[in-house]
């Protein structure tokens, strides 16, 4: 008979087996690393956790636990960049399917008896194409819903490149002849300008306040976890930027852009995806999530570079009634909310 499995809080210590766990698992992330959960943590004013279940003492799953806490109490979801926050699973070893779905849905098990222990007013979890078997979270309430992104996957330069758009191939190009040039470097200000006003002309939030992104991408810097890139003009001017996320996965992450209005159409921000994920793939990474597929322009944008649709799944515990009737309460506020930039944006075109 089999080790029973055991869960529970990691130690600090413990830390170090848990990122080589991530790095090695097909679902891992840099968003399940404690090392990015630290800087995050601190830019947000949240705390994190590290949940693992063990057979033996060996890790075969487990969970990051970002915490945030509101009016309801602690809650457990997916913000902006941190897009992943589900379990995390080791690759099968056995030959046998129903073994592995056996031991699949003992950690499933183990993990939902750990949350259901922890009193938390919402949990909320998405995964990394990792969590393809629901079933067992479905038979204890859980409702599911799918969401997706598109990633890049880095085989061979010139076969990755054939599989972008050919508008995209020939505006990259163009670039080339402009004179156009990627850079990588700490212009944090420039970056965090295009961000800011892009998302001024979409009427949608920015990831984090000036001051705080700027620690956040500081600390990233510091422990080579984020990267900066930009696409320049001959003149030196920035005319896109983007933020990536590192780490030891050997998928890496695009997490936001920004652009001026005025190179929007040269092409400028489909050149930096591009030579970005070149440099991304000369540094060893095997692929780019360019995170989320939301249906709109944004998203054709993405799905034009080659990338691979994912399905992910995500799935809700059911709440505390103080957070259901939290969201009652919020809900008409959120409804304005979203009229209101509707109604902006249909001003800002006339």
């Amino acid at each position: 008979m089999s080790a029973k499995i055991e869960v529970g809080e990691l130690e600090t210590t413990e830390y170090e087996a848990w990122a080589r766990f991530v790095a090695a698992a097909p679902g891992g992330s840099i968003y399940a690393m404690p090392r990015y959960l630290e800087v995050l943590c601190e830019a947000t004013d949240a705390r994190f956790r590290v949940v693992a279940a063990r057979r033996g003492g060996e890790i075969l799953g487990g969970l990051a636990v970002y915490e945030r806490r509101n009016a309801a109490g602690v809650f457990v979801a997916p913000r902006l960049l941190l897009y992943y926050n589900g379990p995390v699973f080791a690759a099968p070893r056995s030959r046998y399917p129903s073994e592995h779905t056996s031991l699949h849905l003992k950690l499933v098990d183990a993990l939902d008896d750990w949350l259901a222990q922890q009193g938390y007013a919402h949990v909320c979890l998405k995964s990394r194409g990792d969590l393809t078997d629901v079933r067992p979270f479905q038979a204890r309430g859980w409702s599911t819903a799918p969401a997706y992104s598109y990633e890049v996957p880095f085989t061979d330069p010139e076969a990755d490149f054939g599989r972008v758009e050919g508008n995209f191939r020939r505006l990259i190009r163009r670039c080339d002849r402009d004179g156009i040039t990627l850079v990588s470097d700490e212009d944090f200000d420039t970056f965090f300008s295009l961000h800011t006003a892009i998302h001024q002309r979409k009427s949608s939030p920015i990831y984090l306040p000036r001051e705080r992104f700027r620690t956040y991408f500081e600390e990233l810097r510091n422990r080579d976890l984020g990267r900066l890139y930009h696409a320049r003009l001959p003149d030196g001017t920035v005319a896109a930027s983007q933020l990536v996320l590192l780490g030891p996965h050997p998928v890496s992450h695009t997490v936001c852009a920004g652009a001026t209005a005025e190179h929007l159409t040269s092409g400028a921000s489909v050149f930096l995806r591009w030579k970005a994920l070149e440099a991304l793939m000369e540094d060893g990474y095997q692929g780019n999530d360019l995170t989320d597929a939301a249906l709109g322009n944004v998203t054709r944008f993405k799905s034009q570079l080659g990338g691979d649709l994912r399905l992910s799944l995500v799935v809700t515990r059911p709440p505390s009634t103080r957070w259901r009737l939290r969201e009652q309460v919020l809900a008409p506020m959120k409804f304005a909310k979203r009229a209101a930039r509707f109604a902006a944006r249909r001003i800002g075109r006339r």
